[in-house]
């Protein structure tokens, strides 16, 4: 009988394929206490020690329950043992409105991507396990997702500037518990994983339910591996359309109607919702709804706003630029980052911010229409003011010795299409 791969073993193998090619440099550890979380940091350590790999590990205590900061406190004993430099931050920004867990992990997201970063970790490991991934198919599912939501977690994706993985995707929870036990390591229990008032607490109860009739965990972590192959495919083919009708120009993306509205529907809406998540920088596309109405105003020949995005079809061509609105508001710097999508280089002075160009800025610049930039672009560019007074406008034509220039690359904008 072919012995049992260990834990240690197995795991390694894991991370090793969850890590970007080429590699290098150290990794951060997302640790709440629990027992995922705490099989991640005993495993990685193991991993780390046999290959000189720097670890650090972060606990966010969301300030919920008392016991919250005790176990964050055993956390930095557990790695204190270890040699693993650990930090705590305490989230405490939730005004009773909204949904309590979406907001957390929001939160969370943002406070360790920040730490990471701060740190030079450029790659943070989550415990997540295969019971959170089927569970999260069965969520999804409830939901009416497509293809893009049974695809649930992958095991690697980039987001808030950090390569997330996830080595424990494979894992089943009892068995992770089960090594913690005979490894004498304890870990905390937190007793909203037993709360029927939240969704995925009901989810998880439902599965041992479904198990019985054959939809185990494992059958709906193979539906999620199957609808991310499907995904792929779609991705391909979104790429191969941005290649035919995308052009990306100063922030904003170009369509060729004719060769838009030829592909497929599933193509057209995916590449819409890319154009939009791109130009707005946001994390996530916009909602299936929104998106629909969008796609039904383009195709119609209005002019709508979506996701911070302006879309204005005119002829055979479709424009999706920043919103002036949304970009109205955002200060910066000179040398700073500006509305999160442009870098202004230039002489620095007193009173001097990176502000919208707007309606009033385009006025100071008579030259505008010569620059080929087209005007809704313009009004959403960054422009140099002291107070009241327009100082350089670099995309408008009057640059004044500022330069302007895009915090991604335009070229970025089809390889983005991939989910890595």
């Amino acid at each position: 009988m072919t012995p049992a791969v260990s834990p240690v073993d197995e795991f390694a193998e894991r991370m090793e394929k969850c890590l970007p090619a080429g590699f290098s440099g150290g990794i951060g550890l997302a640790v709440s206490g629990g027992s995922d979380s705490t099989a991640l940091l005993h495993l990685a350590h193991s991993y780390a020690t046999s290959r000189d790999i720097r670890l650090c590990a972060m606990t966010v205590d969301h300030g919920l329950r008392p016991e919250a900061g005790g176990e964050a406190k055993k956390v930095a004993e557990q790695c204190a043992r270890l040699g693993i430099g650990h930090e705590t931050a305490r989230w405490d920004n939730w005004d009773g409105r909204g949904n309590l867990q979406n907001q957390a992990r929001a939160a969370r997201l943002r406070i360790i991507s920040d730490w990471a970063k701060s740190n030079g970790l450029g790659v943070v490991a989550l415990g997540h396990t295969l019971d959170d991934q089927a569970e999260t198919v069965l969520l999804r599912l409830a939901r009416g997702s497509g293809v893009d939501g049974l695809s649930a977690m992958a095991d690697r994706r980039q987001s808030h500037g950090v390569t997330w993985v996830r080595p424990l995707l494979e894992f089943r929870r009892q068995d992770l518990r089960a090594w913690l036990r005979a490894n004498q390591i304890s870990w905390a229990e937190d007793p909203s994983n037993d709360d029927p008032k939240y969704d995925r607490v009901r989810v998880r109860n439902a599965l041992k339910v479904l198990d019985d009739i054959g939809v185990s965990p494992e059958r709906l972590a193979g539906v999620a591996s199957r609808m991310r192959s499907a995904r792929e495919v779609l991705e391909m083919a979104t790429q191969s359309a941005a290649r035919d009708c995308a052009t990306v120009r100063h922030g904003a993306v170009e369509l060729r109607l004719g060769p838009y509205l030829g592909q497929a529907y599933e193509v057209r809406r995916r590449l819409l919702a890319h154009a939009l998540r791109w130009v707005g920088l946001a994390d996530y596309a916009p909602r299936q709804a929104s998106l629909d109405a969008a796609m039904n105003a383009l195709e119609s020949g209005q002019t709508t706003t979506l996701h911070g995005c302006l879309i204005m079809a005119s002829g055979d061509q479709c424009l999706i630029a920043r919103e002036p609105a949304g970009a109205a508001g955002a200060t910066a710097s000179i040398g700073d980052v500006w509305d999160s999508r442009w870098h202004v280089t230039g002489p620095n002075g007193v009173g001097l911010e990176v502000r919208c160009l707007g309606e009033t800025g385009l006025k100071s610049c008579p030259d505008w229409r010569d620059c080929g930039v087209p005007r809704a672009v313009l009004l959403a560019s960054p422009a140099v003011w002291s107070g009241d007074r327009l100082v350089s406008a670099p995309l408008a034509g009057l640059p004044r010795g500022y330069k302007a220039r895009l915090v991604r690359r335009e070229n970025d904008f089809e390889s983005s299409i991939l989910t890595h």
